[in-house]
């Protein structure tokens, strides 16, 4: 069994003691992907979950009509997977791994084992459980309810808090975000999101600094979407 050791955690997994993450660093195993290889394809069974130790890697879905939407995107510190009481359930969305990755994976036989032996571990993982349902019911929140400019804004704003940097009284989203990225991330054709982002452009809502999105008036994003100022660890992408 390898020491136990507390690395720094970001992202989905701050709900865990130190304690409690130790007991998933030293009974997960460590793997390697490859950057453009999937951790799991829609329909495989979900018997696994991955915590990502370094890398990124999107959780997308699949239309009938092929257009691939882009549902989740993870970086180093969150942990990936479907964990339900229902055996043999299988995974409705994939996993790609966008970089040269390193993952820690967790066997569902071996969770289960934490959860019995450990009732303190109990509690923190129904808390990554609980942060993972309300991330996910907010998303389709903002999907469904405000029309496809909330989404879009709805998406900066997550954008902002995942990757973002104040600069002055702007915040620098530092990552390069296509517009296709953004249409498969709300659902739209790239033409529309073209048409809203140089309305927010024109609103002085946003501007570009070489290819990175700017965020200049953040309430005005809020209340397109109708923002209800959710934790970080919920409003991000």
């Amino acid at each position: 069994m390898r020491d136990q050791l507390v690395i720094e955690k970001r992202g989905n997994t701050n709900c865990f003691s130190d304690a409690n993450f130790n007991h998933l660093l030293v009974t997960m195993k460590d793997r390697t992907y490859p950057e453009g290889t999937h951790l799991y394809w829609e329909g495989d069974v979900s018997d696994k979950l991955y915590y990502m130790k370094r890398g990124r890697a999107q959780i997308t879905k699949s239309t009938d009509e092929g257009k691939e939407l882009i549902m989740y995107m993870y970086q180093s510190g969150d942990m990936i997977g479907q964990a339900d009481p229902f055996f043999g359930s299988k995974h409705t969305f994939s996993a790609e791994v966008l970089e040269d990755s390193e993952i820690g994976v967790l066997e569902h036989k071996d969770l289960e084992m934490l959860i019995c032996q450990h009732c303190d571990f109990a509690i923190d993982f129904m808390k990554w459980m609980g942060i993972h349902h309300r991330l996910t019911q907010t998303k389709f929140r903002d999907l469904m309810l405000y029309g496809k400019p909330g989404a879009l804004c709805s998406t900066l704003i997550r954008l902002s808090n995942s990757y973002g940097e104040p600069h002055g009284d702007h915040t620098i989203i530092h990552k390069k975000i296509t517009h296709t990225d953004l249409s498969n991330m709300i659902g739209a054709t790239r033409e529309s999101v073209n048409r809203m982002l140089s309305d927010l452009r024109k609103k002085d809502a946003i501007e570009y600094d070489n290819g990175m999105i700017v965020i200049k008036d953040l309430k005005m994003l809020q209340g397109i979407c109708h923002c209800e100022l959710c934790p970080s660890e919920i409003c991000r992408i």
